[in-house]
């Protein structure tokens, strides 16, 4: 039980984080850019999706982030990880619509620090990621 809400939790900072460094324009999403900015070094964290088409795809966005020793987070969804983008449209009752998935993102700038990056950052180091 402890376990569902800290989950929980952990998706909620990451949905924080996406929002606040989107917003100072510190993000990167696709393969080829992901994929650039952890070879380069330049990215803080990956997030990758667990439930992506292409094993290839996973196996080098977490390659690339084992490498260079950049955190990587697993989460469930593709379309999940989309609607936190704002990769979607939404209706007049405000429910998300056309969703767009997206395999992976990779966080270059988080923009202000908040309660959400410091839970992720001391998620981070109990996990050793």
């Amino acid at each position: 039980m402890t376990e569902e809400a800290k989950i929980d939790t952990i998706k909620e900072a990451i949905k924080n984080v996406i929002k606040k460094s989107s917003a100072v324009d510190g993000l990167v999403k696709g393969l080829n850019q992901v994929g650039k900015a952890l070879d380069k070094k330049a990215a803080h964290l990956c997030v990758l999706a667990t439930d992506c088409d292409d094993p290839k795809y996973k196996k080098l966005i977490s390659a690339l982030a084992k490498q260079n020793k950049i955190p990587l987070i697993e989460v469930d969804s593709r379309e999940e990880l989309g609607m936190w983008l704002g990769q979607c449209k939404y209706d007049k009752d405000g429910e998300p619509r056309k969703i767009k998935g997206a395999s992976s993102v990779a966080i270059l700038d988080y923009g202000e620090t908040s309660d959400a990056y410091s839970y992720l950052e001391n998620y981070i180091k109990e996990h050793n990621l």
